[in-house]
């Protein structure tokens, strides 16, 4: 049994950023960040990269990922999620014998790693017997706590049953921090996945990073491109 398996998705036919997964940063491919990363890893046993596309394929393979298999059209839609491609994964290993104990989850689009914190990322989850996942985040530079939505035609604070916004303008230190999931690295417990059907359960284990950028639209890019050029990474 392998005990730790890294999970890519790399869906072709992204909107925002055409081809945004193989586009190129720094001289190579997206998707080359995050396997690079997890062939450094020293707990990674194997990289297997998630695609729909056999472009994408041959492209993760040069870079030495394994692709066992391309994800069928009908969990690789625009709105498809997380769960049924991982899922397929783990059906394809248990069906040949190679069902690991943990899942790595690596975006690539958020290429910006170092290989030793996701295995600092393994080494706490390993060891905290009662978590069911573990998701990066970093702190949100506003809390949520003074977050507004629209009703109707009027703003409401989302934290607040009365709606008044007056409270979001208190101090920023009375309010408690709030952090957000940055693709940094998700830990999947394989045993709690196919005994629930769900990825993270109600007990994910909090990892903080660094702010970290992530590619979602042109402008992303600019300054993914922005940190390579100044050294930032």
């Amino acid at each position: 049994m392998d005990d730790i398996v890294c999970l890519i998705p790399a869906r072709s036919g992204s909107r925002e950023v055409k081809n945004k997964n193989i586009i190129d940063l720094g001289g190579i491919p997206l998707l080359a960040w995050s396997v690079k990363t997890s062939l450094n890893s020293k707990k990674i046993k194997r990289t297997i990269v998630s695609t729909d596309s056999k472009k994408y394929a041959n492209i993760a393979k040069k870079w030495g990922a394994e692709v066992p298999f391309i994800r069928p059209k009908n969990i690789s839609r625009d709105l498809s999620d997380d769960y049924g491609y991982v899922l397929h994964c783990i059906e394809w290993l248990k069906k040949n014998n190679s069902l690991p104990n943990l899942i790595v989850h690596l975006r690539p689009t958020t290429p910006f790693r170092k290989s030793h914190i996701i295995d600092k990322a393994i080494e706490k989850f390993k060891k905290n017997k009662k978590a069911t996942s573990l998701r990066s985040v970093h702190e949100m530079s506003e809390t949520a706590y003074k977050s507004l939505e629209k009703k109707n035609k009027f703003l409401k604070l989302i934290c607040n049953e009365k709606g008044n916004i007056d409270k979001s303008n208190r101090a920023r230190q009375i309010f408690p921090k709030t952090y957000t999931p940055n693709g940094y690295v998700d830990i999947l417990k394989v045993e709690f996945i196919l005994k629930n059907r769900m990825l993270y359960g109600k007990k994910s284990l909090f990892f903080e990073t660094n702010y970290v950028a992530e590619l979602d639209n042109s402008e992303n890019l600019k300054y993914l491109k922005y940190q390579l050029k100044n050294g930032k990474f």
